[in-house]
């Protein structure tokens, strides 16, 4: 049968008409409830056996199921926990294999630090510290550490302890609490129980930076100078540079090139540390960025782990495990904690390798390949609990060329996806299991977003998405009033045209909300073949672009919303029909109102009333100035926007959302209208508060309009200052009568667009 274009309201009818013989088959592991490492073949391959709280014995509380954003259960892991609230209450489990360490993931209350014990039947094994300190975020992005900001997430944290002493498998592990005095109640999630090997012994010729060059294996001294003195000296003789059991303290970077940095594993050599005055520096291992001598060459750095000490999210704080950027190098049984992203590297830099390594507990990315990062990848890593992207890469403004993630497993990223790529050209991502999306993101994303992605550096050549399985994911972005899919696609900054993007052999269960999503700008060059997707929260399929694509073996089952479909771009959405597609075609699909999801894959139909939309009053002219934000909630429009940033959180009364203009493009304006023709008397102009938006100067005139097509100058071209110190917030005074005001944005020394988070107009 050849295949053939259709408009997906006549789809129905024509595949109804083809005769397919499907071989594939579906996985036998059913949808709900389904773990990540139930997915054989799929995923990293880790050292631990893991077991949920809810499915081990315990006398405590489950917190339910719930995926609603702000809820302990949204961010768990199979969305459900236990909470423990009385001394003698505990989570029990069986070991499965033998073990002597566990690593478990918990809540306690903001502010608390306290202790759970390990228990055996009556023999206590350990009592092991808790703390609050690396959880409990705030407000909107970047987040703070502030209560008062509201919209509290990012609950839970991990914490590790060996046993002394190796357990048979049918061995009953407690955790219990012993008090609530420190704590009023602890959340428990999930335990992963491993058989640590041995230490690692010192290599034959390697130099020591304890006994050759005296750093601290107690951490109570600051040893990054004796690292970087026994690394400069392993780069000039070849030699290896061991790093030996124990705690060590860096207060900065250790800048490595041409040199391999081993340790005794991670469970043994740690690397920690923080600058006690100097908050944006921190222990990490960096390469040499390129213009300042890099990037470095032939890296090798295994079997340790750094654990850090971020508790706050600071984008430009470089406090990263890795960073910098490294050329024909790997990182290599790493385990990463507690810093503000596992590896983030900037480029240039080619054939660079992150493999059977462990990232968890991080207050942004997991890993990041930014500008120009070609043949790299991450393989059989472990990913949990960031606090953005789990896996990214950013072409900004340089082309990724050929990069890769495979065989990892990417689960609970609180903001964000599991694995996306921001442009880039031939990447493949492959063999991967994501899990458990929290927010504003799906479980693996293509898209021309971000500052830089657009021509070159866009999504182009040929891209593999090839035996992935997505589980539980996708969800609400809380800028928008409807869910993300699963599998989404975003030309943000320009179509997606030219290139192929393969999606195979794909499994989608569970999703939040759709299945798969296309927004922004159109998408084209789309083949999706043997792709499963069993149980979705509202639609199989989420139009609300133009898209265009073949789909051969696509099956849909357990869609909770009839017709499975939303398109409300008519035509525009194009499928061509492969064969064997079945569960998702409508001849009638949905566009409305956007549905509640529904969490139990069962059948609803969506709301039947259409959108409604206030009209616009008629201009007039008042008579008596009106008091308060003559702004609030009024309609706005801009010549473009970043991301989500869009102008409607200008006038939002929400100082922590904000628009941003298209980036590098000034001019860029921003338009208020007031409803009806206002006397103003002046214009108070606002950025978030938060002290991690620095000082920076906007260059901007103030423009009105009583007709909305003809704008004259009401305050020339002037500098303002954007100062955090003073609330980020300054003050335009005018005097005329006008409907609509304009600002029109040409500068702003701290970031290359116009930036606002409130836009207000007062009558006095």
């Amino acid at each position: 049968m050849a295949n053939r274009t259709a408009p997906l309201a006549t789809l129905a009818v024509v595949l109804a008409a083809a005769v397919t013989t499907v071989i594939w088959q579906p996985p036998a592991a059913h949808a709900a409830g389904l773990s990540p490492f139930d997915v054989a073949g799929r995923g990293a391959t880790v050292p631990f056996t893991e077991i949920e709280a809810e499915k081990a014995a315990t006398n405590g509380t489950s917190t339910g199921t719930d995926r609603t954003y702000g809820t302990l259960s949204s961010e768990a892991s199979g969305r459900e926990a236990v909470t423990l609230d009385a001394a003698g209450e505990y989570v029990e489990f069986t070991l499965t294999k033998p073990a002597n360490a566990v690593t478990f993931r918990y809540s306690i209350p903001d502010g608390k630090n306290a202790s759970l014990d390990l228990r055996t039947g009556s023999t206590l094994i350990k009592t092991v510290p808790v703390t609050s300190k690396y959880s409990w975020f705030y407000g909107y992005y970047p987040f703070t550490n502030n209560p008062g900001d509201g919209r509290p997430h990012h609950f839970y944290d991990e914490t590790r302890a060996t046993f002394g002493t190796t357990y048979p498998a049918g061995t009953k592990i407690r955790i219990q609490v012993s008090s609530t005095a420190q704590s009023p109640s602890f959340t428990v999630d999930l335990a992963d129980f491993e058989n640590v090997p041995a230490a690692v012994a010192k290599p034959s010729g390697a130099i020591d930076v304890v006994a050759g060059y005296g750093a601290d294996p107690t951490g109570a001294t600051d040893s990054t100078a004796k690292f970087q003195a026994a690394v400069n000296a392993g780069a000039s003789s070849g030699r290896v540079v061991y790093v030996p059991a124990g705690n060590f303290t860096l207060y900065s970077h250790v800048i490595v090139d041409r040199v391999t940095l081993a340790g005794a594993g991670p469970w043994y050599t740690v690397l920690g540390g923080r600058h006690p005055t100097q908050r944006s520096q921190a222990a990490g291992i960096y390469g040499k960025y390129v213009g300042q001598g890099g990037p470095s060459q032939n890296v090798v750095v295994k079997d340790l782990a750094i654990v850090g000490d971020i508790q706050e999210r600071v984008d430009e704080d470089q406090v990263n495990a890795f960073g910098g950027a490294m050329s024909n190098s790997t990182i290599d049984n790493v385990w990463m904690q507690h810093t503000k992203v596992g590896a983030w590297m900037d480029g240039p830099m080619d054939k660079f390798t992150i493999r059977n390594s462990r990232i968890l507990d991080q207050t942004a990315d997991g890993v990041n390949f930014h500008i120009g990062v070609t043949n790299s990848t991450v393989t059989n890593t472990f990913v949990r609990n960031t606090g953005d992207d789990g896996l990214a890469m950013w072409a900004e403004n340089t082309p990724n060329v050929a990069n890769s993630f495979t065989h990892n497993t990417v689960v609970v990223p609180i903001l964000a996806n599991n694995i996306v790529s921001y442009g880039g050209r031939d990447i493949t991502i492959s063999d991967n299991v994501m899990a458990e999306t929290v927010t504003n993101g799906g479980g693996l994303h293509v898209a021309n977003r971000y500052p830089g992605v657009t021509g070159p550096t866009a999504v182009a050549g040929t891209w593999t998405l090839a035996r992935n399985t997505l589980i539980r994911t996708g969800n609400a972005d809380y800028n928008w009033n409807f869910g993300i899919g699963a599998l989404w696609f975003w030309p943000d900054q320009g179509a997606i045209t030219g290139a192929t993007i393969n999606v195979t052999d794909t499994d989608i269960l569970d999703s939040s909300y759709a299945a798969i999503q296309w927004i922004g700008n159109a998408t084209s060059g789309l083949n999706l073949t043997n792709v499963n997707i069993v149980g979705a929260g509202t639609f199989a399929l989420q139009a609300q672009a133009p898209a265009s694509a073949t789909f051969t073996n696509v099956k849909a089952s357990g869609i909770a919303q009839n017709p499975p479909t939303y398109n409300c771009v008519g035509s525009a959405l194009a499928i061509t029909d492969g064969g064997g597609n079945s569960g998702w075609q409508s001849a009638n699909p949905y566009c409305g109102p956007w549905p509640a999801p529904q969490w139990g894959n069962t059948t609803t139909t969506p709301p039947t009333s259409s959108p409604t939309s206030s009209p616009t009053p008629s201009p007039s002219t008042s008579t008596t100035p009106p008091s308060g934000n003559l702004a609030a909630g009024r309609p706005a429009t801009a010549t473009g926007q970043a991301d989500v940033y869009g102008p409607g959180n200008a006038t939002d009364g929400n100082p922590n959302t904000y628009w941003e203009s298209t980036n590098n493009a000034f001019p860029q304006s921003i338009t208020v209208d007031l409803g009806q023709n206002r006397p103003v008397a002046r214009v108070v102009l606002k950025l978030p508060p938060a002290t991690a938006w620095a000082t920076r100067t906007q260059t901007l005139s103030v423009l009105g309009s009583t007709d909305g097509s003809t704008f004259s100058t009401v305050k020339s071209s002037a500098g303002y200052v954007f100062n955090p110190a003073s609330g980020n917030t300054v003050t335009v005074p005018v005097t005329t009568t006008q409907r609509y005001l304009r600002l029109t944005v040409t500068g702003n020394t701290g970031w290359p667009a116009g930036q606002l988070s409130e836009f207000e107009v007062y009558a006095s």
